[in-house]
């Protein structure tokens, strides 16, 4: 009996820390900080008898009440602003109540275990990714073709790419063998068919018998290709890299061993223009068979 009064006590004087805790941390800041100094203020004043009693109180609740019209000012602004955010399209109105639910949820209710600490780190995560989306860019994995190929199925006037064929081994023409190479290959045929115009610069060390084939096969098909032997241009250039209509652009990120570990889909205007600028300062380098 004594000892379910205690747990019953020890779980009141925890339900009461908790509540003070989820009080401060809902409370803006300012208002915290203007409530202490009312009740400093007032208990100075009447300690030093600068005041009467009662006017110490007033003072005091004065101040409290400046303070909490202060917070109340600042909740009202944060939810005019979160109404604001949410005004968009229906599935980002419907969606985001949800999200925030579920992270918090979580959060608390499996707080000092790894689910807590990994649904803090999914939402850094999606914050990052949302950031880079709000920027007009798109980060995939290496082997994720999704952009690639359906920005090519896509294009409409021009596509423009950038192939480095690293010294070493099959480099780069691996990946024209490989699944993401042929899904990528057969988008660049139809798009010679409906009337796109594809000019394609490779950037090689040594010109193979496997890049001569490979260079040949292009240009039956009607890509304009470029040779540009690597030295011709700074090494910073050497981008794989491939532009739309002008419009849109991919850039892949390369390992040490020139494998492609993720690639950037872009609508972002600096991107494209910078990809552009590469791609116009090899083109003006490379040798090309018209």
């Amino acid at each position: 009996m004594a000892g379910d009064v205690v747990r019953r006590r020890s779980r009141s004087r925890a339900g009461s820390a908790d509540g003070f805790a989820r009080l401060v941390a809902h409370t803006d800041p300012v208002a915290l900080i203007g409530i202490t100094l009312s009740i400093f203020l007032s208990v100075t004043l009447d300690l030093t008898n600068a005041a009467t009693g009662v006017e110490s109180l007033l003072a005091g609740l004065m101040g409290i009440t400046i303070s909490l019209l202060v917070d109340s000012l600042a909740r009202a602004e944060r939810r005019f602003h979160l109404r604001t955010l949410l005004d968009g399209p229906p599935w980002l109105v419907r969606a985001t109540p949800q999200l925030a639910a579920a992270i918090r949820e979580a959060a608390e209710r499996h707080a000092g275990t790894r689910v807590a600490v990994e649904a803090q780190h999914r939402y850094e995560e999606f914050r990052l990714e949302a950031e880079q989306l709000a920027a007009g860019r798109v980060i995939r994995r290496g082997d994720d073709d999704e952009d690639l190929v359906g920005a090519t199925r896509d294009c409409a006037r021009e596509l423009l790419g950038l192939t480095n064929v690293m010294p070493r081994a099959s480099g780069e023409l691996s990946w024209w063998r490989g699944d993401v190479g042929r899904r990528y290959w057969e988008a660049n045929v139809a798009a010679l068919a409906r009337g796109v115009r594809i000019t394609r610069i490779f950037v090689f060390a040594t010109l193979t018998d496997e890049l001569t084939e490979l260079v040949e096969k292009q240009r039956r098909a009607g890509v304009r290709v470029g040779l540009l032997p690597f030295g011709a241009v700074s090494t910073h250039l050497h981008v794989n890299l491939t532009i739309w209509d002008g419009s849109s652009c991919w850039e892949a990120r390369m390992t040490a061993h020139g494998e492609i570990s993720e690639n950037q889909f872009s609508v972002n205007r600096a991107d494209v223009d910078r990809l552009t600028r590469i791609f116009r300062l090899c083109a003006d380098r490379a040798t090309f068979q018209d």
